[in-house]
């Protein structure tokens, strides 16, 4: 075909058709093939894009966390719910935005802020205080240099910079105080009759009112879906340790992990900070420059503390004369710990420049670093190398369980079989829950999902707590199911009768209620039942003593007016009615108010307000930047 084609194509008509075909290449073929792109953002807002792997971090950041913070109650389930990973995506929407502002706006996290809020940090202390050794061991201990966690701590208090700014700049005057007192405080008089139960219908319940309940309430007599489980359960506790280690062993453990016992060296700092604002003038650097040689020059050990006072924009440090503690290299910025660690001891430095100004260091004293001996830590060895021994049995024995019950997922006698466990079964339990290990919701969670339950296969190993774990299969399945009419009869008959009881009441409380509404007085009405008046004058809410039900509905009903109170009927939770008269509405008495309290009060309401306000400066910002959502890539 080829052969005729070239054949025939000859003289113009092949020109044309050559020059279409180029034609046609250049448009849609080599252009598709170097302009095409494949995106794979989650969402782009402006020109910064937010990355799938960035997303997903996230969401398990968030996901460890609620399972740190619920421990046995956390379903992680919830994080593969759309609506979830779209809120979490708008997090990461906002924080672009706020980062885009803070650029604007010239905003940056402040290194003494970053030093404060690590210090703050009560892992990092020792004995309510931030003690560096701590904090270096605890870092090394989650793969992290002191440059690493703060670089991730300036990120998290990035996007907090706006938001802090505006609420600090909130005010909340008298009148915004006041309006809030008067409505949380309002003082309602009320007076209320509980009503007594009228007279009900005792005719027999027939069996056809009986059999037309149970048709219409049939799902209220339905016993709930059950199961009962097989389970293989691995307990570290029970498991035997490995041979004591002999000092020959402990001895290499101890040489392998000696920085672990290691306290490096220290340095107890003080120091003065001149502040440089992030875009200063060349006069401003000079000026704050001359400030800081003027203080080196004339400051001696003795007044350091005095002149820190005076003139240190470190706020974090001003108040105690400048006084940083004890120091370890890695700690401050690298300029701060460059000067540091080359000055000897009782040494005041010449100004050292570094991101928020100029320091004049004052090293008051050095602690060298020194390594814990052998025998002092020998009992620590022994004690970890046992735990450890323990440990490693648990984590062989569980994975083997895991891999046996995964080979063979329709029945647990081969992983039993092979290494010697024994499976135990539980009773039956409902989606509530039961006793021993089906009291546990992962354990639950497990029982009833598509695999275990409808798919008939084992579970995955499920950790009950810190070297305990399981892996459960179903043993029996009730399905949910509705009692038989002749076994609930007796029931249906009470319920009929409790119905009987309740529409009465009702019908009793809206007739007295009409009588009120005619004008007829309270008292009146209620003696025509021998219901007793109570009143509760200058009633709050949350008022200890008065019924919640009445007190709820108080503070529903309208302001009456002059001389004339609102009237209402109450259902209470017994199903009983209770009339009650709405007599008069007052404002907070503010003579009862502590200053203090109002002032405690004045600062959340700013927090609230300016945390609103953040939230629509976020929205304006937003609604001015194009924001792109792929919802398909979640």
């Amino acid at each position: 075909m080829l052969q005729a084609l070239r054949n025939k194509m000859h003289g113009w008509p092949s020109i044309v058709i050559l020059g279409i075909a180029v034609f046609a290449m250049s448009f849609f073929g080599i252009e598709s093939y170097f302009m095409s792109r494949n995106d794979t953002f989650v969402a782009k807002v402006g020109k910064q894009e937010i990355s799938q792997q960035q997303f997903t971090e996230r969401v398990n950041q968030l996901r460890q966390r609620a399972s740190a913070e619920q421990g046995d109650s956390f379903d992680g389930s919830v994080f593969e719910q759309p609506a979830t990973k779209l809120q979490i995506l708008n997090q990461l929407i906002d924080e672009k935005v706020l980062a885009k502002a803070n650029d604007d706006l010239g905003l940056v996290v402040s290194n003494q802020a970053v030093r404060d809020f690590i210090a703050s940090i009560p892992s990092f202390q020792l004995d309510g205080h931030f003690d560096p050794t701590t904090y270096r061991t605890v870092l090394s201990m989650q793969g992290k240099t002191p440059a690493m966690f703060e670089s991730e701590i300036r990120a998290s208090l990035e996007p907090g910079l706006i938001p802090d700014a505006i609420t600090a700049g909130t005010i909340v005057t008298d009148a915004d105080l006041d309006r809030y007192i008067n409505l949380r405080l309002q003082r309602r008089t009320v007076r209320y009759a509980q009503l007594p139960q009228p007279k009900v219908d005792d005719a027999p319940v027939t069996d056809d009112q009986v059999g037309a309940y149970y048709a219409q309430h049939k799902d209220e007599f339905v016993t709930p879906e059950q199961v009962s489980l097989q389970y293989i359960e691995v307990n570290e506790a029970g498991l035997k340790a490995e041979a004591p280690p002999t000092d020959e062993e402990l001895r290499k453990r101890y040489e392998d992990e000696k920085q672990k016992f290691v306290q490096p060296e220290q340095r107890l700092v003080s120091h003065i900070l001149i502040n440089v604002p992030k875009n200063a003038t060349p006069d401003q650097q000079k000026a704050a420059l001359a400030k800081a040689q003027k203080i080196a020059t004339e400051a001696t050990p003795a007044d350091f503390a005095q002149l820190a006072q005076k003139d240190s924009d470190d706020l974090g440090s001003k108040r105690a004369g400048g006084d940083l503690g004890w120091l370890e290299k890695g700690v401050a910025n690298a300029a701060f710990d460059d000067a540091l660690f080359k000055m000897q001891k009782g040494q005041i430095s010449q100004p050292v420049l570094s991101d928020e100004g100029y320091h004049v260091i004052w090293l008051r004293d050095v602690r060298s670093g020194a390594a814990k001996p052998f025998n002092e830590v020998r009992d620590e060895l022994a004690k970890e190398a046992q735990s450890g021994s323990r440990e490693r049995a648990f984590n062989e024995l569980a994975g083997k369980l895991t891999d046996k019950t995964y080979q063979s997922p329709a029945s647990l006698e081969p992983a039993a079989q092979e290494l010697g466990l024994t499976i135990k079964s539980t009773e039956l339990f409902s989606r509530a829950g039961g006793t021993g290990i089906a009291a546990d919701p992962k354990v639950l969670k497990a029982a009833f999902s598509e695999d275990v339950l409808a798919q008939g296969n084992n579970s995955n190993l499920i950790d009950l707590d810190t070297g305990h774990a399981v892996v459960v299969r179903v043993d029996k399945h009730l399905p949910a199911a509705t009692k038989p009419l002749a076994e609930v009869k007796d029931r249906v008959r009470q319920m009929v009768m409790a119905e009987r009881a309740t529409a009465a009441a009702k019908k009793q409380a809206d007739a007295l209620l009409d009588r009120l509404n005619k004008g007829e007085t309270f008292d009146a009405v209620a003696g025509s039942v021998q219901a007793a008046v109570k009143s509760a004058d200058g009633v709050v809410r949350t008022q200890p003593g008065l019924p919640p039900e009445l007190e709820q509905k108080a503070f529903l009903m309208p302001h009456p007016t002059a001389g004339k109170s609102e009237f209402a009927a109450v259902q209470m939770g017994d199903g009983s009615y209770a009339l009650m008269a709405l007599d008069k509405v007052e404002g907070a008495d503010m003579s009862k108010i502590r200053p203090e309290d109002l002032n405690m009060l004045r600062g959340q309401m700013a927090k609230a307000y300016g945390t609103e306000a953040a939230f629509e400066f976020i929205e304006q910002v937003k609604a001015r930047t194009e924001i792109t959502v792929a919802k398909d890539r979640l």
